[in-house]
């Protein structure tokens, strides 16, 4: 018991200095070597409190896709950092102006904050035995009984992030030939296909 209580202080405390490491970093590609080193931490936790899946899920993810493809997103960009503090004071009103609501938003919610009546009696249920129930199929059950709605429209939200993302990098250059899809099923036979009758032992001239 020790020896896990350990293990999830120094966890925490990483994934801690981590997120702030993400935060204060000067240069982009530290902040986002930092993020995945967030992320493992964080997967850590769950392995600790038994949800090994959502910590794989996390690490397969957020470490081997989303924050990866960060990382060469960065790189590829060659951002300088030299021009985007030129505009730090311009834009330091508005961001302390930002910032103050987001500290009373903070404020509000963490002053009306209440625990819920059924917290107490969920925390008194016994959990599911672990070789009847599977940690995969206990989350499942959840997510697609009780959330089945919530995760339909996260799935709707995530679709429509996607074209917004497609429509805003498309750009239309004139002089390029693009397969255009309604035009070919529009196509007739009779318009496209000429049928010539060659006689016999004889080549067109």
């Amino acid at each position: 018991m020790i020896i896990a209580s350990l293990a999830f202080y120094l966890f925490s405390f990483m994934a801690v200095v981590g997120a702030l490491n993400v935060i204060f970093q000067r240069n982009p590609v530290h902040s986002v070597l930092w993020l995945i080193f967030t992320f493992f931490n964080a997967a850590a936790l769950f392995v600790l409190l038994g949800a090994e899946f959502v910590a794989m899920i996390l690490v397969v993810v957020y470490v081997g896709a989303v924050a990866v493809l960060f990382l060469f997103v960065v790189m590829m960009l060659d951002i300088n950092v030299i021009m985007l503090r030129e505009g730090f004071l311009k834009y330091l009103p508005v961001g302390a102006l930002i910032g103050v609501i987001l500290l009373i938003e903070l404020a509000v919610v963490f002053g009306g904050w209440t625990m819920a009546p059924q917290a107490e009696q969920l925390r008194v249920f016994p959990t599911p035995n672990p070789g009847i129930v599977t940690n995969t199929e206990a989350l499942g059950r959840i997510l697609y009984t009780d959330y089945a709605y919530l995760f339909q429209v996260s799935g709707l939200v995530l679709l429509v992030a996607m074209i917004g993302a497609i429509v805003l990098t498309l750009r239309r250059r004139t002089g390029v030939r693009k397969q255009k899809i309604s035009d070919q099923v529009a196509r007739d036979s009779q318009d496209t296909v000429t049928l010539v009758q060659v006689p016999s032992g004889k080549g067109l001239s």
